[in-house]
C-alpha cells in the first residue's frame, strides 16, 4: 500500500482522496475542517498538521485554493517542508502562480525531495467521476512514480514540462474556458432576446462547429438557471488574475481575458462570486436587461 498524504479535502480534494483510497493507498489526511467521514471510516488516518502528513506519507498531495494557502501548507509553522525526508514527493494539485511554483519546487528540491505541480481541470464533476485532466510539471522520474496515482483520479494526464509548466498549462486552460463561457453567454442571450428558444438554439449548435463541452454543460446551466457551484466564479477570478499578471510580466496583451475578468468582477460586485462560473452570463444579462431562459 502506497503511503499517501492528502492535504485539502474540499469539494475537489475529498473525492480525489477517495479514489486513492479505493485504489489501495494508505491515506494520511489533514484539512482545516474535519476530513470526510467516509474516508476515516474506511481506514484513513487523520493528522493534526501538514508536517505530520509529510512525516508519515511518501507521496504528499496538496489541494487548496490559492498560492498563499499552498505556501502556508508547505512552509508555514508545522508545514510539509519541516518534516520531509529525502526521497519523498510533494504533488501540488492546486491552481496557483507558475512563478511561485518554481520557487516552491526549488525549496523542496533542496531537501532531496521531488516536486510536481499538477493542477486539474474538470471541476467537482470530474473529481467525483475520476475523469480529471491533469497537467503536470516536474521530472520524468517523479512523474512516472506518481502516474499510477494520477490514473486513479484522472483520464487525460500529461507531463507538460518542468516545474511551473503544469501551472502555466492550467492558466491557459482557464483562459479558454472563461472566454468560451463568455461566448456561449452572448450567443444564447442574443438568441433569447431575438425571440428564439435558447434551449433549442443550444441543441442545434451542439451539432455544428460551435459545439463544445462548455456549450453542452454550461449552456444548459444558463438555460435552466442552475448555478450551484461546480467551479466558483471567485476561483476563476483568481485564475484569470494569474493570467493577467503573467501577461504583464511577459509583456503581452490578453484583451479578451481582461474583458472576461471584468465581467466576473461585475458578478462578484452583485454578490454572485460563490456561484458556478457559468453564472458569468448574468453580468451580460444585466447589461441587456434580459435573462436567458427556455421559452
Amino acid at each position: 500500500m502506497t503511503k499517501t498524504g492528502f492535504i485539502g479535502l474540499g469539494i475537489m480534494g475529498g473525492p480525489m482522496a477517495g479514489h486513492l483510497q479505493v485504489g489501495g493507498c494508505k491515506l494520511y489526511l489533514h484539512d482545516v475542517k474535519n476530513p470526510p467521514l467516509a474516508l476515516v471510516e474506511n481506514g484513513a488516518t487523520v493528522c493534526t498538521s501538514a508536517a505530520e502528513v509529510a512525516k508519515r506519507a511518501d507521496i504528499i498531495f496538496v489541494m487548496v485554493p490559492d498560492t498563499p494557502q499552498v505556501e502556508e501548507v508547505l512552509f508555514g509553522e508545522h508545514g510539509v517542508a519541516a518534516a520531509l525526508t529525502p526521497g519523498k514527493i510533494v504533488v501540488d494539485m492546486s491552481s496557483i502562480s507558475p512563478l511561485a511554483t518554481k520557487e516552491f519546487a526549488k525549496k523542496i528540491n533542496k531537501k532531496s525531495c521531488d516536486y510536481i505541480d499538477a493542477p486539474v481541470s474538470g471541476g467537482e464533476v470530474g473529481a467525483k467521476a475520476a475523469t480529471l485532466t491533469i497537467m503536470a510539471g516536474g521530472t520524468q522520474e517523479a512523474f512516472d512514480r506518481v502516474l499510477p496515482l494520477f490514473q486513479l483520479m484522472g483520464k487525460n494526464i500529461t507531463l507538460v514540462g518542468g516545474n511551473g509548466d503544469g501551472q502555466t498549462a492550467k492558466v491557459a486552460n482557464q483562459i479558454i474556458v472563461a472566454l468560451t463561457i463568455q461566448a456561449v453567454s452572448e450567443a444564447l442571450l442574443f438568441a433569447s432576446k431575438a425571440g428564439a428558444d435558447p434551449a433549442r438554439v443550444r441543441q442545434a449548435l451542439m451539432g455544428g462547429f460551435a459545439a463544445s463541452r462548455i456549450l453542452e454543460v454550461h449552456g444548459e446551466r444558463m438555460v435552466k438557471r442552475t448555478f450551484a457551484p461546480g467551479f466558483r466564479i471567485a476561483l476563476h477570478q483568481k485564475d484569470l488574475n494569474l493570467a493577467l499578471q503573467g501577461a504583464k510580466s511577459l509583456g503581452i496583451s490578453l484583451p479578451n481575458t481582461a474583458v472576461t475578468q471584468e465581467l466576473m468582477n461585475s458578478c462578484a460586485a452583485h454578490g454572485l462570486s460563490q456561484l458556478d462560473h457559468s453564472a458569468l452570463c448574468q453580468a451580460i444579462e444585466k447589461m441587456a436587461n434580459h435573462a436567458i431562459a427556455a421559452a
